[in-house]
């Protein structure tokens, strides 16, 4: 009997620690805003160059303010998903803003949407690469620097539909038979 309190204190001490991730999630959501930070000034960079009529520049800009906000949505959705995942459940009451997905995303999804939007955010890094190709051609190794951006991305993509393929095994292997 004695044993049995001990198991059940440190499975609740093992249970409890879960909350030592609310600083992680905390740190996360500082970083949330440090992106708002960082949109804010390349908005304000951006609108002269939009007035101007640099039209290269101008979608260069446009493109860094998208690539932040996927960031910023990354951020959000392992946020939410890591925290209802990992710690506790969120109570956004009846809240009619609250997202669909909340509470439904599990670490399977959460995998899938991580490396999906690592691959539109370097997707994104390198169009703004092909929109200046002649000058990243002409510069010092600009051959050897957009071979490794499209090699990243290419492993990037490979790494996605191989973590999408796997889960789709595992999911096949889980499913009764007959069904």
């Amino acid at each position: 009997m004695k044993m049995k309190r001990v198991e059940l204190s440190l499975e609740h001490f093992m249970f409890a620690s879960r909350w030592l991730l609310v600083p992680f999630y905390i740190g996360l959501v500082a970083g949330v805003a440090l992106l708002l930070v960082k949109f804010s000034k390349a908005f304000i960079a951006l609108l002269p160059i939009v007035f101007e009529g640099e039209g290269g520049a101008a979608l260069l800009g446009i493109l860094t303010l998208v690539d932040i906000t996927l960031v910023a949505n990354l951020l959000l959705i392992i946020i939410f998903a890591g925290y209802e995942n990992f710690v506790s459940k969120i109570d956004t009451g009846d809240n009619e803003d609250r997202p669909d997905w909340m509470g439904h995303v599990g670490f399977s999804d959460l995998k899938l949407k991580l490396i999906g939007s690592i691959v539109a955010i370097s997707g994104i890094e390198l169009l703004k690469y092909f929109i200046n190709v002649k000058e990243v051609l002409a510069g010092p190794n600009g051959n050897n620097q957009l071979a490794w951006l499209i090699g990243i991305h290419l492993t990037l993509v490979f790494s996605g539909v191989m973590f999408a393929l796997m889960d789709r095994i595992a999911a096949g292997s889980h499913s009764t038979p007959g069904k």
